[in-house]
């Protein structure tokens, strides 16, 4: 039992430290997927300043090109202008010359920001395929610790089962250990009223006559015989309490019964507790299962009876307008009909 109590305390003890790495992981776990989403936000972010820079070099090379589209044109007018047109163009590439200038430092500078964005993107993927990697093996240290967890409760199960077995049998040790003690206790007191009644014989024998002295012999034998039962019985019981010491040693080398089924009684009780709880969370579960369930189904009823209502509802407005209420085309072809009839009732009178 010692022993298996060791077994019980290491195995909670590694349980314990199994769990304290499962949340040490867990931890581990969130601050990763934390650092994950913001080098993924990091990522969109360079990846949307990376398409305005393209936009804004791409805009910077259409004005480059049309730059040297313009200054193609100045030569030509050079070549064919006035004077004064020659002085208005040398006035204009200046400006140009200028913003030319300009656009190509701030075209470097992008060129630049986006080698640097270009390489916080690349070190960035490198922490990111680091924190996916570190993801994976937390994920496996984490199945690995649950199968753990599951054996050692299994572990656990099946000595509290030996627990329980041997405790019975314990108390049986103790049953036979508690009757062994009576017997004794009764042989003892049926030793003391044979010691007694030696001692009143002894006390009689001066006293009697050659006739009592037979019955006295006859007596003194049957004590003997009694005495040697008696003997023998005390062999016996020893015999069985030393079968009993063993049995209890075995069970309990430091030969305390008493100890072990109140450890066992607390986690009995323990077991108990835990298959209340359990029983209680589905109990529970099912009642806000079947509570979610009345629910749709009394939301898909109003939603099916608010429907017909509406649809009676409609029908009844139609169904209500009075028949007079005509269209318009249906006004204008009554009007017609009555003007032609008009018109035939006035014909025979004029002729």
């Amino acid at each position: 039992l010692e022993a298996h109590k060791r077994q019980v305390q290491e195995l909670h003890s590694k349980h314990g430290e199994e769990a304290l790495k499962a949340e040490k992981w867990q931890f581990e776990y969130k601050n990763l997927k934390e650092k994950f989403e913001a080098l993924v936000k990091e990522k969109e972010r360079l990846i949307e300043e990376r398409e305005a820079l393209r936009e804004a070099n791409e805009e910077l090379r259409c004005a480059q090109v049309q730059q040297k589209f313009l200054n193609q044109a100045d030569a030509i007018l050079e070549d064919i202008s006035s004077p004064m047109d020659n002085l208005a163009a040398e006035i204009m590439p200046a400006e140009l010359k200028e913003t030319i200038v300009r656009l190509q430092h701030e075209n470097k500078m992008l060129c630049a920001q986006e080698v640097s964005y270009r390489q916080q993107q690349a070190e960035l993927q490198g922490l990111l395929e680091e924190s996916n990697r570190s993801k994976n093996q937390l994920e496996a240290q984490q199945r690995l610790s649950q199968q753990q967890i599951s054996e050692l409760k299994a572990q656990v199960d099946e000595l509290q089962r030996t627990l329980q077995e041997q405790g019975s049998k314990a108390e049986d040790s103790s049953l036979l250990k508690k009757k062994l003690e009576e017997h004794l206790e009764k042989l003892h007191e049926a030793h003391a009223e044979l010691q007694k009644k030696k001692e009143c014989l002894d006390e009689l024998e001066p006293k009697v006559d050659s006739n009592t002295a037979r019955k006295i012999d006859e007596l003194q034998q049957t004590l003997k015989k009694k005495d040697e039962d008696m003997r023998a019985m005390e062999e016996r019981y020893k015999r069985y309490m030393d079968k009993a010491c063993t049995v209890i040693k075995k069970l309990d080398p430091k030969q305390q019964p008493h100890v072990v089924p109140l450890e066992i009684q607390a986690l009995k009780n323990q077991l108990q507790e835990k298959d209340k709880k359990i029983s209680h969370l589905e109990s529970d579960f099912e009642k806000t299962k079947s509570q979610q369930e009345q629910e749709e189904k009394l939301i898909i009823t109003a939603w099916y009876n608010m429907g017909l209502t509406l649809h009676q509802r409609a029908t009844e407005k139609r169904s209500s307008n009075p028949p007079t209420v005509q269209s318009f085309l249906a006004q204008q072809r009554l009007a017609t009909n009555t003007r032609r009839g008009h018109l035939s009732r006035t014909q025979p009178l004029l002729l």
